[in-house]
């Protein structure tokens, strides 16, 4: 069972309901202002009427649930450092400028970062990953 205080990535917040081990995230969960961005994209881009309230519901029930982190001062010098780790790492941050904003924001705060996509945060320098099992992906012992 995780301990303490986290920030969850965008990927993890919409797939909170299906997650088959909630024990796995931290006692006290958090978001980003750049997740509650992101959320708010995705209405806007719905190509239909169904999607769209699937989105929209995803973004109330995330302001609903959770006090985001601004992405501030301190998360910006952070994502500079990011950044810098992505492209030493042979990644285009600007290619995943979302999850490099998440991740100067979980540096910035001293926070591990919680995913279900980890791979999306590999190489970044000062960054610790927490990897939570994806709900589409079956686990070793099934």
């Amino acid at each position: 069972m995780a301990t303490g205080r986290g920030l969850l990535d965008t990927s993890t917040v919409i797939l909170l309901p299906r997650l088959l081990d909630p024990a796995a995230l931290p006692e006290q969960p958090t978001i980003s202002a750049v997740t509650l961005a992101e959320l708010t994209v995705g209405p806007l881009l719905a190509s239909t009427d169904e999607q769209r309230a699937l989105r929209l519901a995803e973004l109330q029930q995330a302001e609903a649930d959770f006090d985001a982190l601004p992405f501030d001062a301190d998360a910006a010098r952070a994502f500079g450092q990011v950044a810098a780790s992505l492209y030493r790492a042979g990644r285009k941050a600007s290619a995943r400028t979302y999850d490099a904003m998440i991740a100067a924001t979980a540096i910035a705060n001293s926070l591990p970062l919680y995913t279900c996509n980890p791979s999306d945060f590999r190489r970044i320098a000062g960054l610790t990953v927490v990897a939570i099992p994806h709900p589409d992906q079956e686990s070793p012992s099934r």
